[in-house]
């Protein structure tokens, strides 16, 4: 027998004792009256304004996974671009030096020698080695890749009157003063192929040049110590001369982690999703 919500239990069992029809009006499929003195409502389960926020957990963290895909594609692209330039065969050194503005990791030639009383260093900096060969002249020892320098030494150019910048490359530290290297201090013109670099951002926390040795590419003030054109190229390891500077320092290798990134939200997006059915939906907590 059903009764209408709106009455009371006292009322609901006194028309049973009394054996009474129940009005019409009582009369609803809404409660069920299973027997004297019971009355039981059926309450909605409906999902509440903070279950909808929990949702946003799994729905963002699946939307940062689709944003880590877009990196991933793009970051992929990018290494295949570097590697693209850097196997491209060198050009000349273009007559207006503002184009090697856009021509980063792009190979060029140049001619012309070396400033050397005019070298800065940047440092410390650990030493690249080439794949497979084996450092020119003997004069470095294995034991000092760790610890070392870049030497960057202002070059004459040939055909101008223009000055630019050299990354001749590598040394110890043993190696810092120029007189202790006096076999690499070239002199006379010489040709060679450098690598475009541009400037580098002072790192967050890093301290100021300490004289003519540079924690980072301050183009700007390496131009103003020199009086070079902002333009500096890194030496290929084909310009390494015997108790030299070891070229082939530019590195053009790109971190690519957005795998790990793109599994990582997406298996927090599954879990939290799962979690929320089971909590929310299904009402089942752990």
């Amino acid at each position: 027998m059903y009764v209408n919500s709106t009455s009371t239990p006292n009322q609901t069992v006194s028309y049973l004792r009394k054996g009474k029809i129940l009005p019409k009006r009582c009369l609803s499929q809404k409660t069920f009256v299973g027997g004297p003195g019971s009355f039981k409502k059926d309450e909605s389960e409906k999902i509440t304004p903070l279950g909808w926020l929990l949702l946003m957990i799994p729905v963002t963290t699946f939307g940062l996974g689709c944003w880590q895909v877009k990196r991933k594609l793009w970051k992929e692209q990018l290494i295949k671009d570097l590697k693209q330039l850097t196997e491209t065969p060198p050009v000349d050194l273009p007559e207006d030096l503002d184009t090697l503005r856009n021509m980063e990791y792009r190979a060029v030639r140049v001619r012309g020698q070396f400033l050397h009383d005019k070298e800065l260093i940047i440092g410390p900096r650990s030493f690249v080695r080439p794949d497979g060969i084996e450092t020119a002249g003997g004069l470095f020892s294995q034991r000092d890749a760790g610890n070392g320098y870049w030497v960057i030494t202002p070059f004459q150019l040939a055909d101008r009157d223009d000055i630019i910048l050299i990354n001749r490359g590598w040394i110890p530290r043993k190696y810092l003063k120029p007189e202790s290297r006096k076999q690499g201090q070239i002199s006379g013109e010489v040709e060679l192929t450098g690598v475009v670099r541009k400037e580098e951002q002072r790192p967050q926390f890093t301290p100021e040049h300490k004289g003519d040795v540079f924690l980072y590419r301050d183009l700007p003030r390496m131009c103003q110590l020199t009086g070079a054109q902002p333009v500096l190229l890194d030496a290929s390891y084909q310009a390494t001369v015997p108790g030299g500077p070891i070229g082939g320092q530019t590195r053009v290798t790109l971190r690519n982690d957005h795998l790990s990134y793109l599994v990582t939200w997406y298996s927090l997006s599954l879990a939290t999703g799962y979690l929320w059915y089971r909590i929310i939906i299904k009402r089942k907590p752990f």
